[in-house]
């Protein structure tokens, strides 16, 4: 059967979750799942849900990945297959399976904060509400791609950037600094660079941004270096706190 045979919420057009996760890479895939695992009902919106949980490399061969993790889960799964593509089938199928978690294909682009929840606003018009937000767009905010003298307006090659989120972001005062990193090419493909925009670390406390009281902000979009076992572990760590806030 495809998806949750008893799925915890029936999403209708006002519903409110318990916490909206925007970005569905390894931080907010990871984050989603435990939460919804503790009983939470969560939106995971994504602009590609082909792109799921997607890896920067072609295998899982030496990802790295924490135990008790759901990419560790998958991983042990399939072992001793390490086809990335493989992986993220499997993946995708287990987030689909998962009661607590409504899978959403979306482009968000404003966060409106009221006394006790979030309105997320999108490309695609209807507006979403959450209690809790967080932010996991990776090197999506504002992204730009640098392959030779070609400039793509895109977080990875041939997906859009969030550039209203990021103006929106700004709009409400808080101060974004550049990043940029250079991601390896697979196949023979030419190396690339990724230019994009991350809140300063003075805009943090922990995991929250301090300018709003009811979003927070994880994995590559934070700034830092991070791994695939740092994001997998800091997505851990942020489901406690959240759970800990309650419902």
């Amino acid at each position: 059967m495809f998806g949750p045979s008893q799925p915890r919420s029936q999403p209708q057009p006002g519903h409110l979750y318990d916490v909206a996760v925007v970005g569905a890479g390894l931080a907010g895939t990871e984050l989603a799942w435990r939460l919804a695992r503790s009983g939470r009902d969560v939106l995971l919106v994504t602009q590609a849900l082909d792109s799921l949980g997607n890896l920067y490399q072609p295998t899982v061969a030496g990802a790295g990945f924490p135990a008790g993790s759901v990419f560790a889960r998958i991983r042990d799964r399939l072992a001793p297959e390490l086809d990335g593509w493989t992986f993220h089938r499997q993946l995708k199928a287990e987030m689909e399976g998962e009661a607590g978690i409504h899978l959403l294909q979306s482009t968000v682009t404003a966060l409106d904060e009221a006394e006790h929840h979030v309105t997320l606003s999108t490309w695609e018009g209807p507006a979403l509400r959450a209690r809790r937000v967080v932010l996991a767009v990776g090197a999506f905010l504002k992204g730009r791609l640098l392959i030779g003298d070609t400039l793509e307006e895109a977080g990875r090659l041939s997906e859009v950037a969030y550039d209203f989120l990021a103006d929106d972001l700004a709009a409400a005062g808080v101060h974004l600094i550049g990043g940029e990193q250079t991601a390896r090419g697979v196949d023979g493909a030419p190396d690339y660079d990724v230019r994009f925009l991350t809140p300063a670390p003075s805009e943090l406390d922990g995991f929250r941004l301090r300018r709003l009281d009811r979003v927070w902000l994880l994995g590559r979009a934070a700034p830092g270096e991070p791994t695939y076992a740092s994001v997998l572990l800091d997505a851990a760590q942020l489901a406690e706190e959240l759970l800990g806030e309650g419902p």
